[in-house]
């Protein structure tokens, strides 16, 4: 049965975030995380925004089914506006991080605004730190995870990262996931690097079990 959706709002300028629940009934509507990031997009994002203007929502959703154990689903969708077409588009990763957003209890993460510096975010449950990410960046999205995995002083974590691509908005930069797992359409990374926002980490939970 689908529930209402729980969505983490992260505003980077003013360093803020908020939960909100979509109602069930809306949520049946957009499931997906292709569907809810959409609906979420065009719900948050001013006419005629650019796509790497702080206004260009940057939105990392789940579907009910992520994290179950069917074929599949463990899938993330990242929507936005592109900065390489110009109009909404998404991309998808596969991978783990998937399955622990959803873990941690979310079902998208909407990132509004742009840090004055670069930062990542971390979440273990009802944990969420924006935190200092002035020492990765401009490093390789590999060496990011091996030095947050440090840092945080554990490995039991997931990372999307960007790169110095992402960084210095090269329009078609990817978001990576363990090196080899990509977010590769639409230039996701260069709007995620136009918001100083290094990588999402979320803490390793136990797996979902279906309602």
């Amino acid at each position: 049965m689908i529930q209402d959706a729980k969505i983490l709002y992260v505003d980077l300028t003013n360093r803020t975030h908020r939960l909100e629940t979509l109602p069930a009934e809306t949520y049946r509507k957009y499931p997906g995380g292709s569907a809810l990031g959409m609906y979420l997009l065009f719900h948050l994002i001013p006419a005629g925004t650019d796509p790497l203007s702080p206004e260009n929502p940057l939105i990392f959703a789940v579907s009910p089914l992520t994290g179950i154990p069917i074929s599949g689903q463990s899938r993330m969708c990242v929507t936005t506006k592109s900065p390489l077409t110009g109009t909404a588009g998404d991309s998808q990763v596969g991978g783990f991080i998937p399955a622990q957003v959803k873990a941690n209890g979310y079902d998208a993460i909407v990132f509004t605004g742009k840090s004055e510096t670069p930062v990542y975010l971390y979440i273990d449950k009802e944990t969420v730190e924006i935190r200092d990410a002035s020492h990765l960046w401009g490093k390789i999205t590999g060496d990011v995870e091996q030095l947050i995995e440090k840092e945080l002083e554990t490995d039991k974590i997931e990372c999307s990262v960007v790169g110095p691509a992402g960084e210095n908005g090269v329009l078609f930069a990817n978001i990576m996931h363990r090196r080899s797992r990509a977010n590769g359409r639409n230039g996701v990374g260069a709007v995620m690097g136009s918001k100083m926002l290094k990588a999402l980490v979320v803490k390793r939970q136990s797996p979902v079990r279906p309602a």
